[in-house]
C-alpha cells in the first residue's frame, strides 16, 4: 500500500494485491496508522498462495470468482490503455486517455467492494459527469473524421491496432460487469454505462488516431461467393 496526494482532508492509498490495484480515500486522522502498515509492509504478503484474495470489506474469495475475474479484467484494460498512451506519445492530446485511466482506479475499487459490507474507507464515485466527458470527446473527434462508409478491419498502424485490443478489453470488463448482475451481484449502473461508452470512444478514439498518421483505413469486403 503507498499513499499519493488527495483532498486537503482526505490522503489517497494505493492498494494492490496479486490480481489489481485500486484506490480509496482515507481522512488524515487515520493516515498516521496507514503510515505504519506501508512502511512495514512488502509486496509479497503470501495471503493468496491458495487462491483466495481479500475483497474491501475483509471478505475473502477464490480468485476466480466473477468479481475478481471482473476488476481484475478492468486493471488488465488500464495497462493497456498505458500502453496506448506510451505509443501515441507525440501524435495527439493523451489527457484524457490518463483521466480514463484515473476513472479506471475508480471502477476498479467500486468492483473490489464487497457489496455485503459497509466499507470503512471512503471508495471515490464515478459520476454521470464522467460519462458525459466521454461522449463530449467522442462528438468531438467525430466532427473531424470521414463518414464511415464501410465496416473497419483493425490495423494500418501499431498505435491504432492496440486501442483496438483495448477496445475489445473494454468489452470483456463490461461482459464481466453484466454477468455479475445477471448472477444477483451488486455493480453500480453508472459503471456498466461507463465501459459501455468508454469501448465507443476507442473505437472512435483508434479512427481518430489513424485519421492524425494519415494511415488509410482498411475495408471489411464481405466474400459474397
Amino acid at each position: 500500500m503507498s499513499a499519493v496526494c488527495g483532498p486537503s482532508s482526505l490522503l489517497t492509498f494505493v492498494y494492490l494485491n496479486n490480481i489489481n490495484c485500486f484506490i480509496v480515500n482515507l481522512p488524515r486522522s487515520e493516515v498516521h496508522h496507514h503510515k505504519t502498515q506501508t512502511m512495514a509492509g512488502k509486496i509479497y504478503t503470501k495471503t493468496g498462495d491458495k487462491g483466495t484474495t481479500s475483497l474491501i470489506g475483509g471478505t475473502k474469495v477464490s480468485k476466480s470468482h466473477l468479481r475478481i475475474e471482473a476488476y481484475g479484467t478492468v486493471d488488465e484494460l488500464n495497462s493497456y490503455i498505458g500502453l496506448c498512451k506510451d505509443l501515441l506519445v507525440g501524435l495527439t492530446s493523451l489527457a484524457m486517455l490518463q483521466e480514463i485511466q484515473d476513472r479506471l482506479f475508480t471502477v476498479g475499487s467500486s468492483l473490489a467492494c464487497d457489496p455485503e459490507k459497509e466499507p470503512k474507507m471512503k471508495i471515490p464515485d464515478l459520476k454521470e459527469d464522467d460519462i458525459s466527458l466521454l461522449e463530449k470527446e467522442i462528438d468531438q473527434m467525430n466532427e473531424v473524421l470521414p463518414e464511415m462508409k464501410f465496416f473497419i478491419l483493425p490495423g494500418g498502424h501499431p498505435a491504432v491496432s492496440h486501442l483496438h485490443v483495448a477496445r475489445c478489453i473494454c468489452r470483456r470488463a463490461e461482459r464481466a460487469c453484466v454477468r455479475l448482475q445477471s448472477e444477483g451481484e451488486e455493480v453500480e449502473q453508472v459503471v456498466v454505462k461507463y465501459l459501455n461508452r468508454l469501448s465507443d470512444y476507442l473505437f472512435v478514439m483508434a479512427r481518430f488516431a489513424g485519421h492524425e498518421l494519415k494511415v488509410e483505413e482498411i475495408a471489411w469486403r464481405p466474400r459474397m461467393s
